[in-house]
């Protein structure tokens, strides 16, 4: 009788949740988008509302046969476009590779005029103690610091492509983390849940800083959390064999889908509402409070210092 109760309840909330897409808010005609992690997840929704509005979208993909086969389905999704509205392309890229990273972005410069709009949405979520190709902390080195070489090495696309966006996936999960410059790279312990939520603070302080170098550029930059969502990013959590029809269940019933998580992305990318602004933190497509932590800027510039010479932007 729980079963079936719970059962009905969740489908009931479904129905009622059943509108809750965003309207598309403007075109993107003209404008060059790159998402980071766009095969799957809120980065797909992303990729597709975007394309839907006439945009060229650059989807930055690990796995380039997945991507691939992304792509040829979001096409079919949103169907045949006109010429020269609207395109969608992708390119691999690796952010646990800073090697991948360049790689992406020397093509980027050699290939495309100007650069609208960056989501760097691509994350892991609490796996197991590894290291990236460069032997950064694998959630910190991809969450943080594959972004953050990513975005300096298209600054100047950026701004060349002025007004432009940077747009920043976080997490709410940022609340639980420290940036402990002592053990940046886990080296002394390792806490997958506090370590993700870390790369996640990175995150929001990386954008607030990057707001600040860049202001009177008219390059804006801001963060935001997509809520809980059902993505393929807890595919390293670990939910006992009992446990999974109920999760599965409670996840279907309250969790976001992908595009209604990629709703906040899509409107920092594109809607007119937002124009200028800059520095800020959104959570479903408004402006939120951030704990104290979260603006600290001295631990902002400290962080910036740091990474710089961690993906060897400075010696």
């Amino acid at each position: 009788a729980l079963a079936v109760g719970a059962g009905l309840l969740a489908a009931a909330w479904r129905w009622l949740r059943g509108a809750t897409r965003a309207v598309t808010v403007g075109s993107m005609r003209g404008k060059t988008v790159i998402i980071t992690g766009a095969n799957s997840g809120l980065g797909r929704a992303a990729a597709a509302e975007l394309l839907r509005m006439r945009a060229r979208v650059i989807m930055g993909c690990r796995d380039r046969a997945r991507a691939e086969r992304a792509a040829r389905e979001i096409r079919a999704e949103v169907g045949e476009q006109e010429e020269g509205e609207g395109e969608l392309v992708v390119r691999e890229l690796d952010l646990a590779s800073l090697r991948s990273v360049r790689a992406f972005c020397h093509r980027v410069l050699q290939e495309e005029s100007r650069l609208d709009v960056l989501i760097n949405n691509a994350g892991i979520f609490q796996c197991p103690y590894m290291k990236t190709e460069d032997g950064f902390e694998m959630q910190f080195g991809v969450n943080h610091l594959g972004h953050f070489l990513l975005t300096n090495l298209l600054l100047g696309l950026l701004k060349n492509s002025a007004p432009s966006r940077v747009v920043v996936v976080s997490s709410k999960l940022y609340k639980y983390g420290e940036i402990n410059f002592e053990d940046l790279n886990s080296e002394i312990s390792y806490n997958k849940s506090f370590c993700y939520s870390r790369s996640k603070l990175a995150n929001i302080l990386f954008a607030r800083e990057l707001a600040r170098r860049l202001e009177g550029t008219g390059v804006t930059v801001n963060s935001l959390h997509p809520g809980i969502v059902r993505t393929n990013l807890g595919r390293h959590v670990n939910i006992p064999l009992l446990a999974k029809p109920l999760f599965n269940l409670v996840s279907w019933a309250f969790f976001k889908t992908p595009l209604e998580g990629a709703q906040t992305s899509i409107y920092l990318a594109s809607s007119p509402d937002v124009e200028g602004v800059s520095g800020k933190y959104f959570g479903d497509c408004k402006e939120e409070e951030l704990l104290p932590k979260a603006m600290d800027d001295l631990v902002a510039r400290k962080l910036w210092d740091i990474s710089e010479v961690m993906v060897g932007l400075l010696k």
